[in-house]
């Protein structure tokens, strides 16, 4: 089995040096709620022969001003020239809980498949679950903070690390 590493210092330089653009859509659910709150993100990433396409949709639901529950879908194509290809496909459920109004805790668990063909035409075809745990600072519907995957493995090549910064907004 052929295993693609990417050095920490490509990986950054990739992340810093390359083109993402986040964003999330306005909407109200047909009921005119104001406790379904939807957002998403649509992600791009290009660089030196580096392609990454995100889209990825969610919903969730206020129980209360303390507790959310809602979840999303995710659907991405990772392209390395000369190196693989990816169609990464799946589904995630989420929990929020806002102990304080600036604090947010999260619990995240997401199911993904994930078809990669190596240069040579290896296949690679595997399901990775993730369990992530995260905090973040929360203004309004607009929370920043870091999330950690409990079931991270260095063997899969879906993450790099477990350790992983988000922005999450819903409206």
């Amino acid at each position: 089995m052929k295993l693609v590493k990417l050095k920490k210092s490509t990986f950054f330089a990739l992340f810093v040096g390359i083109l993402n653009v986040s964003f999330a859509t306005a909407q109200i659910s047909a009921t005119g709620s104001d406790r379904t709150h939807f957002g998403g993100s649509l992600g791009l990433s290009i660089g030196s022969g580096f392609t990454n396409i995100v889209v990825a949709p969610s919903v969730i639901y206020d129980v209360n001003d303390y507790f959310s529950a809602g979840g999303g879908l995710q659907g991405s194509y990772v392209n390395w020239k000369n190196n693989f290809e990816s169609y990464i496909y799946g589904a995630s459920l989420i929990g929020l809980v806002n102990p304080i109004e600036q604090i947010q805790l999260s619990a995240e668990l997401e199911q993904l498949r994930v078809n990669t063909t190596y240069e040579d035409n290896f296949k690679d075809n595997f399901w990775n679950t993730a369990l992530f745990l995260g905090a973040g600072y929360r203004a309004n519907n607009v929370t920043i903070g870091v999330r950690y995957n409990v079931l991270f493995k260095e063997s899969n090549n879906v993450y790099n690390e477990a350790f992983m910064p988000f922005i999450r907004i819903y409206f």
